[in-house]
């Protein structure tokens, strides 16, 4: 598997359920213009995953992922530009996702705007996380999804671009940061007019408290409080069928790499309180403990399986400070260390490329 094959071939075959659910029609809608104006032929990228144009008219149909990833990942095989993601959110307009698009728009400054960025991303890409850390200067914007590079950069770069657009062009960010190396460092910084820091220790962007308060060229609070009523209601929905351990999941695999994995904060961002999340955990029978140490344990199996990883690329995603931590943790869940497990999981071909 190439470099590039495996920045998109993550999400299409990660098994994991809070990967695998559908993106929003709009989104693709979105992106399918965005890919036309870059010089891509749609037709030739829907094909790929068995789709036509009829297929995907209707706005109240959903893309399942796996169709969703085939499609990106063959714009991406293609080479035909670098920094894909990065391209694809300079050329998708205000619209692209009516509903979250225009609850930003409406919001009366770019800290509201984010706030509720953070609240209602999943409308648009159940996998990503979005984490606000406001107490800081400059403010960071902490974007996450594990083993998504191509969402977390079409994350950071849709987000910056948007509420740099609606402050009209007044917003300008200090950094973006990826904790992968992406294609074309300079390039991006070209675009979103900010120096990219690569190799980092988180994804996102920074703004100075000055450009938080920056009011929306078009806040509207009678249109906000309609767009967010309906986008609660939708989000409710998406929620109904999802037990309250399918939930703490979800929120713990978007905070393995290096987002805050303490019950307060899990609790927090699912709006109730570590008592009342607790209690709801035991009445399905489980711990928040336990899930935290299965969610780790079933990640670290599939990383392992991944051979474009090392153990200690693995140990980092995972949120451990140093490979031996991790390595403790291998021999407590498995009975093994992360070696002798890797050497189990691969097929008998590929077991003498392994060295840890």
């Amino acid at each position: 598997m190439t470099p590039r094959d495996n920045f998109m071939t993550a999400r299409a075959t990660d098994g994991n359920p809070s990967l695998s659910a559908s993106h929003s029609q709009s989104e693709m809608r979105g992106m399918f213009g965005a890919l036309e104006r870059l010089g891509y032929d749609v037709d030739s990228l829907l094909a790929t995953a068995g789709l036509r144009r009829a297929d995907v008219e209707d706005l109240d149909a959903a893309i399942p992922a796996q169709a969703c990833a085939e499609i990106l990942s063959a714009a991406y095989r293609s080479g035909r530009l670098k920094n894909l993601p990065v391209r694809l959110a300079m050329e998708m307009p205000t619209g692209a996702n009516p509903l979250l698009d225009y609850m930003l728009a409406s919001s009366e400054s770019v800290g509201e705007g984010l706030r509720r960025l953070r609240r209602y991303v999943r409308l648009v890409n159940p996998g990503i996380s979005i984490e606000l850390r406001e107490e800081e200067d400059p403010i960071r914007v902490l974007v996450e999804s594990p083993r998504d590079r191509f969402g977390v950069e079409l994350t950071v770069s849709l987000s910056l671009n948007r509420m740099r657009s609606e402050s009209g062009n007044q917003l300008l960010a200090e950094a973006v940061s990826f904790r992968h190396d992406p294609e074309d460092a300079a390039e991006i910084s070209r675009l979103l007019q900010c120096p990219v820091h690569t190799s980092s220790s988180w994804n996102g962007w920074a703004l100075r408290q000055d450009a938080w308060r920056l009011p929306l060229r078009r806040s509207d609070p009678i249109m906000r409080r309609w767009l967010e009523s309906k986008a609660a209601r939708v989000v409710a929905a998406q929620s109904a069928g999802a037990t309250v351990t399918d939930q703490v999941r979800k929120v713990l695999v978007s905070r393995l790499s290096g987002g805050d994995m303490g019950l307060g904060p899990v609790a927090r961002s699912l709006g109730t309180t570590p008592r009342t999340l607790q209690r709801r955990l035991a009445r399905e029978e489980t711990s928040y403990d336990d899930l935290r140490h299965s969610v780790r344990k079933d990640t670290a199996g599939e990383l392992l399986d991944d051979t474009t990883l090392s153990v200690s690329e693995i140990a980092y995603l995972l949120g451990y400070s140093e490979p031996a931590a991790f390595h403790r943790a291998c021999k407590r869940w498995f009975n093994a260390s992360p070696q002798a497990l890797r050497r189990r999981l691969a097929p008998p071909e590929t077991q003498s490329r392994f060295s840890g």
